[in-house]
């Protein structure tokens, strides 16, 4: 019986073995008929889980380039540049022997960091000390911090090379350049590097943040198909984005009107030292503004003074305009049909409610209320309020364009508000007084005034140019947005605010320029107290302002300028923004006589490679001011080639001989750096305006000197 068991259960073992032995056989044929079907799927179908396998394959040995786009650059009305693209280098030296033969040998750097160190503005010591490292194995060494312009970069590599010196390599990388450094710095903007792509720029204020997306453009790209080494297969199709470069912007803003607003209000700033100061000066016909700032302001190149204020107060910031008001308090009354030019009222103090409205003075008596327009008297303009009511008065507020945005397309604009509940409230802003606008929508209102009634949309944009075709992509136009009074009434306004100037008890006496015919409005305004309830008091503690129309008997311009808190008066509020008021506008006015009398701009002629003689003749008979650097008798290079400039501008020549460096006091901060490159020295500016001094004496040598230093008044 033990046998037949053990016998059966050898049987059943090997029963088991070849039933397992049966199993793996066929699975294993089955995993290789599978394994072999997918291999054939796979081989002739290229297709893996929805992935074409020879386009992935393709796409490993495909090498994409970025071509990028040069940001659009910004000019003025005159085409002088605001801000553009250049690129800078920084340098980086080859070490190893490895790289042989294109490596710095050890014999040559005492030669290199000579070189170096003048073309860099670094020490020898410290040059020399980086091209010798403790770690002897470094491959390369970087100057970092080093940023160098392209002639620089040229002027390194020739001379390396006559020398024979191999290793001094160079890295690019564009920059945004703002050449005039403070000029208009809170309307133009800045730019930062994008985070996620270091060589991209974006506009982070004023216009470069607006117009970001046209002034960027669009990178173009090009792919190509390699090989494993990277090299370019023959006869694959290459495929390929073309560039687009971003687009140029040409502002309304007069280049020599702009640079001396920015040198009046820096002196004023010095000799002042005010919270804050405005000022626009703007075409009324047309809403072109062709000159306008603010401080605290800061240097664009350098972003020098960008943190004390980051808003655009010309439109972001709200505040009671005082006095200036009553331009529109005065049109709105004799619109309205209540004023009347014989009417008289008591000066001095006028109740409502049981709260006082005081005049700045109480002996005046009886007065007509054009009388109390000359002499800015706030009673006479709160019973011109009362007699029109609140409703009427209320029309013409929103009717001039106040408590909304102008939607200029400058960024995002305050509205304004305005405390009108209470009688005494409703009379109070009628010399601005719980009333807050902005700078824009005061210029907005003022057009309406000097235009016989017709408002227009304040802009700072002329036109949209592709630079890679010369279309005009947009082109901006006179926008009426309003027409809140009579010519009639206008005229008789312009009148009152005439006499302002030149009647001996007018608040504006010390806007009188003779020969000029202006019309202005001087105001002053109280402001809140932060820290509590009510207005600071003081006689330093308002916002002072002046806004003008000239020529009075039609006016083309509007001057407007605010200043809040100066720590010094000196002689006087009107005095101190007269000192910015009159040299500004008599400057306009006189500019604009000269281009009705003669040709405004000029396209200036190529004269390289002619005669110094020649060449001169032929540029001044168009009205350039022509400036000779060198002693050499043929023109070797010249600024502005083909470009339109205005009559009297500079254009500089430089001959093929000694480079000299010419006189340049008071010379503007754009001929200073054209200068400069002609020149091959790298500048630095201090201070704003015009140049007042130069470290390198006129009549010196330059062609070894690297750097300039220019003092700006």
């Amino acid at each position: 019986m033990k046998m037949d068991k053990r016998t059966m259960n050898q049987k059943k073992q090997k029963s088991n073995r070849k039933l397992f032995g049966i199993i793996l056989f066929f699975a294993t044929l089955v995993f290789f008929t599978v394994f072999i079907g997918r291999f054939f799927y796979v081989a002739l179908g290229h297709n893996v889980s929805g992935i074409n396998l020879i386009k992935s394959a393709q796409s490993i040995y495909e090498r994409a380039t970025t071509i990028k786009a040069k940001r659009g650059t910004i000019y003025t009305a005159d085409k002088q540049v605001i801000a553009e693209d250049t690129e800078t280098y920084t340098v980086y030296v080859v070490l190893s022997k490895n790289a042989a033969p294109n490596y710095l040998k050890p014999q040559q750097k005492p030669e290199a960091a000579e070189i170096l160190s003048k073309a860099l503005n670094m020490s020898y010591g410290k040059v020399i000390k980086i091209l010798n490292p403790d770690n002897q194995e470094l491959y390369q060494v970087e100057f970092n911090g080093t940023s160098i312009s392209r002639e620089t970069k040229q002027i390194i590599e020739k001379q390396m090379a006559k020398k024979n010196i191999k290793g001094i390599n160079f890295t690019a990388s564009v920059a945004r350049l703002y050449p005039n450094g403070v000029f208009a710095s809170h309307l133009i903007g800045v730019v930062k590097k994008d985070e996620s792509d270091s060589d991209k720029m974006l506009g982070i204020m004023g216009l470069e943040k607006v117009f970001d997306k046209q002034l960027s453009g669009q990178d173009g790209i090009k792919t190509a198909s390699t090989d494993v080494y990277g090299i370019a297969n023959p006869n694959t199709k290459v495929k390929a984005r073309k560039v687009k470069d971003g687009d140029d912007i040409y502002t309304t803003l007069d280049s020599r009107l702009q640079t001396y607003l920015e040198t009046l209000l820096s002196k004023a700033q010095e000799n002042y030292h005010p919270k804050n100061i405005n000022a626009v000066l703007m075409n009324a016909k047309t809403g072109e503004i062709l000159a306008a700032s603010q401080r605290p302001t800061f240097n664009a190149q350098t972003r020098e003074g960008i943190n004390d204020q980051w808003a655009n107060t010309l439109f972001e910031d709200t505040y009671e305009p005082g006095s200036t008001m009553k331009v529109f308090t005065m049109a709105a009354a004799i619109e309205s049909g209540i004023y009347n030019p014989n009417a008289t009222y008591k000066s001095g103090t006028y109740r409502i409610d049981g709260i006082p409205i005081n005049d700045w003075a109480r002996n005046w008596g009886t007065l007509t209320y054009r009388q109390g327009f000359i002499r800015s008297s706030n009673v006479g303009m709160a019973y011109l309020e009362q007699q029109m009511g609140a409703k009427t008065w209320e029309k013409y507020i929103k009717r001039f364009g106040f408590l909304k945005s102008t939607n200029s397309g400058l960024g995002k604009e305050a509205s304004g508000s305005i405390s009108f509940k209470y009688p005494i409230e409703q009379a109070n802003t009628a010399f601005g007084q719980g009333i807050d606008v902005t700078v824009l929508q005061m210029m907005q209102g003022f057009s309406a005034i000097a235009n016989g009634g017709t408002m227009v949309k304040p802009r700072l944009v002329d036109k949209i140019v592709d630079p890679d075709t010369d279309d005009v992509v947009y082109q901006s136009k006179k926008e009426v947005v309003g027409h809140p009074v009579s010519k009639e009434t206008t005229t008789q306004v312009i009148d009152m605010m005439r006499d302002v100037v030149n009647d001996p008890n007018g608040t504006g006496t010390p806007y009188k320029m003779q020969g000029y015919d202006i019309a202005v409005k001087t105001g002053t305004a109280q402001f809140a107290n932060e820290s509590g309830n009510g207005y600071l008091t003081g006689e330093k503690n308002y916002i002072f302002s002046v806004v003008g129309l000239a020529p009075a008997s039609n006016p083309k311009y509007i001057l407007y300028v605010t200043m809040k808190q100066p720590k010094s008066l000196g002689t006087g509020n009107t005095i101190i923004l007269s000192s910015i008021f009159n040299p500004l506008m008599k400057r306009t006015l006189d500019q604009d006589e000269e281009s009705i009398n003669g040709a405004q701009t000029i396209t200036v002629k190529n004269v390289v490679g002619q005669s110094i003689e020649t060449a001169k003749v032929q540029l001044q008979e168009t009205g350039a001011n022509v400036v000779v650097v060198g002693n050499g008798s043929v023109v070797k290079k010249q600024t502005d080639v083909k470009e339109t400039l205005l009559k009297g501008q500079r254009v500089i020549l430089l001959t093929n001989g000694t480079k000299l460096m010419p006189d340049i006091s008071g010379w503007s901060r754009s001929d200073i750096t054209k200068l400069a490159y002609l020149l091959g020295v790298k500048v630095s500016f201090t201070g704003s305006g015009y140049a007042t001094s130069q470290s390198i004496v006129a009549g010196t040598d330059v062609t070894n000197l690297k750097t300039l230093d220019v003092k700006l008044n």
